[in-house]
C-alpha cells in the first residue's frame, strides 16, 4: 500500500496561503513559517504530518500528496478546514 509523509500549513484565507508561499519560494524556511503561521497544532513540529496512506486525509489533501511532485511547495490547497500549503518529503507506491 502506498505511503507518504508531508508536511504543510494550514490558513483561513487562500490570499494569506499565497503570501506563505511566496515567502518560502524567496528563501524562507518552511518549518519556521508553519510554526509561526499554521492554524493546524502540526504547526508546532513544523508542519510535520508523519507518515500516512491514503483515505487518512481529505481527499484534496490525498490527490495532491499521492500524484504531485515530491520537494515541492503545493498549494493554495482548499479543504474544508482552510487553504494548505503542501509540501511532499516522501511517498512510497
Amino acid at each position: 500500500m502506498a505511503t507518504a509523509s508531508a508536511r504543510h500549513i494550514l490558513v483561513p484565507t487562500e490570499e494569506a496561503c499565497q503570501a506563505l508561499k511566496t515567502e518560502i519560494e524567496g528563501g524562507a524556511d518552511f518549518a519556521a513559517v508553519a510554526a509561526e503561521h499554521s492554524q493546524c497544532p502540526s504547526g508546532k513540529q513544523g508542519g510535520a504530518l508523519g507518515e500516512f496512506s491514503p483515505g487518512q486525509m481529505v481527499r484534496e489533501f490525498d490527490e495532491v500528496v499521492f500524484r504531485d511532485e515530491i520537494g515541492k511547495v503545493h498549494g493554495p490547497v482548499q479543504t474544508q478546514f482552510g487553504y494548505h500549503l503542501i509540501e511532499i518529503t516522501s511517498r512510497t507506491e
